[in-house]
């Protein structure tokens, strides 16, 4: 009777013990979907003028979150993802220097989880391997964005963002008709529940760039 007493207390330490743990995750996982949402609000909705001082405010965030979940991966990515957005608004040579760190902390990430996120690490690398400069200025190669991309292709085919900034590469890259296949898929991907703003803004600029595409023909 004893021996099974001590079982049972030893089973429900060890149940407490997992409670905390629980919680963190929980906690991170309603602090990444706030993150995000905001994110699309800022980069969907916000005026041009608000969104320097906005996306800052979300890097102080998502350096927060970085700190209290060092060995998480999804932390690092939006952070990357955010100062990857904000660096295309900024532009200059302030924008570069948020590229580099979004690139580093992808390249983290990668090392703890590398397919999390469908696959976000290689599509955001990706993007920034072919619109960031190259050699002398910066890091930018095209061989490496498309490895990258079709490597986020090969977890999401399906994703609306990895078949946008696919079709965004070949049509910079000069196959139109490549960019108008990865566009109508775009289109037809799948609603993501609980990112209906981001679908929404996404889906506006593939409509954006597959009439572009068109116009160029």
């Amino acid at each position: 009777m004893i021996a099974f007493r001590s079982s049972i207390a030893m089973l429900v330490c060890a149940c407490l013990a997992v409670v905390p743990s629980l919680s963190r995750a929980d906690d991170l996982d309603a602090a990444i979907k706030g993150l995000s949402q905001d994110w699309s609000h800022v980069t969907y909705e916000l005026p041009k003028a608000q969104q320097d001082d906005a996306y800052t405010a979300l890097e102080s965030r998502g350096s927060a979150l970085i700190a209290q979940y060092p060995q998480r991966a999804e932390p690092r990515v939006w952070q990357a993802i955010i100062l990857s957005t904000h660096a295309g608004e900024h532009g200059g040579l302030g924008a570069l220097g948020m590229a580099k760190h979004a690139r580093d902390l992808l390249q983290e990430a990668q090392k703890i989880q590398p397919d999390v996120l469908h696959g976000s690490i290689y599509t955001t690398l990706g993007s920034l391997y072919y619109q960031v400069p190259g050699w002398p200025l910066g890091f930018g190669d095209k061989d490496k964005a498309r490895t990258l991309l079709q490597k986020a292709l090969q977890i999401d085919p399906d994703g609306i963002d990895p078949n946008y900034f696919y079709a965004d590469f070949l049509y910079k890259t000069g196959d139109k008709n490549g960019a108008v296949e990865h566009l109508k898929k775009a289109l037809a991907a799948p609603p993501r529940p609980g990112r209906e703003l981001a679908d929404k803004g996404r889906r506006a600029q593939v409509q954006k760039l597959l009439d572009t595409v068109a116009a160029d023909k």
